[in-house]
């Protein structure tokens, strides 16, 4: 829904998924599909981008795959800034794998499918993913189709590292938080356990990002909101348009803005010099 509403040209749009069950998201999607290996989708959907900065890059995981496995590539793309979208489906398991805790299930719970409760606390990837350094945060539910590509729609707008945590459900294995939960089908309210930031007057952009202090102040925001329980915010958490990884990487190489790497002659150049040096 986000690619058709922003009209993105499919040869212009290059998808990069992980292991998981997220990792077939490419297979049905009209657009390049690059298929890599657990944990390390975000390595490889930067060099994508830095060979053609032509294209729209979307790097997609699951909670295991990014915030397990794949947590210091995460940590490191947010530092970076480079200008693409991660949208990781978290559901709170490895569903893939037949069901085992992933890094957000909370301590002390226990799906369907775990012998035992989890013994180790859940990560908080939105209070990870500021600290890290991305430009873009945001989570959405994917049972919310319109406001979740509306929210894609804008991180993949934004330039810079843009982070979707998409809250999902696992009908499969995950007997906890299903779409009756999220719905607060068990309270005696029958109230969502969900609501939306900007329904609640809380912005997360940055006005002036020549300002520090108000950077931080809107991370310290961020963060604040990120540790809600019941109900959970889903929305934009955070923004700022700081200089990104192509900026810095143009002004040491002016022509790689004009020539992206994948357009250059780098082939049957004779290199027998270099390594005579190296000898």
């Amino acid at each position: 829904m986000a690619l058709a509403q922003l009209q993105l040209d499919p040869d212009k749009v290059a998808m990069f998924s992980g292991i998981g069950c997220s990792g077939k998201t490419p297979h049905y999607i009209n657009a390049y599909g690059f298929h890599t290996l657990h944990g390390r989708v975000l390595p490889v959907a930067t060099g994508g981008r830095l060979a053609n900065t032509a294209l729209t890059v979307i790097a997609l995981g699951g909670d295991g795959d990014g915030y397990g496995i794949g947590a210091g590539y995460f940590v490191n793309t947010g530092r970076r800034n480079l200008d693409f979208t991660y949208l990781v489906h978290n559901n709170n398991v490895y569903g893939l794998t037949k069901g085992q805790a992933s890094p957000t299930l909370s301590k002390g719970k226990r799906t369907k499918s775990m012998p035992e409760q989890a013994i180790q606390d859940g990560i908080n990837p939105i209070a990870m993913a500021v600290a890290a350094g991305y430009t873009f945060i945001a989570r959405a539910y994917a049972l919310d189709p319109k406001h979740c590509a509306q929210i894609i729609a804008r991180a993949i707008q934004h330039k810079g590292s843009a982070l979707v945590d998409v809250l999902q459900t696992c009908p499969t294995y995950n007997d906890l938080y299903t779409k009756e939960w999220y719905e607060g089908a068990d309270l005696p309210e029958k109230k969502s356990r969900l609501y939306k930031l900007e329904e609640r007057g809380y912005d997360g952009k940055v006005q002036d990002p020549s300002d520090p202090e108000e950077i931080v102040a809107k991370k310290a925001a961020a963060v604040a909101r990120s540790y809600e329980r019941e109900p959970i915010p889903i929305g934009v958490y955070y923004e700022a348009l700081l200089p990104t990884y192509e900026d810095e990487i143009y002004k040491r190489i002016p022509s790689l803005k004009d020539t992206p790497l994948v357009e250059m002659d780098t082939f049957h150049r004779d290199v027998t010099p270099l390594l005579e040096a190296m000898r």
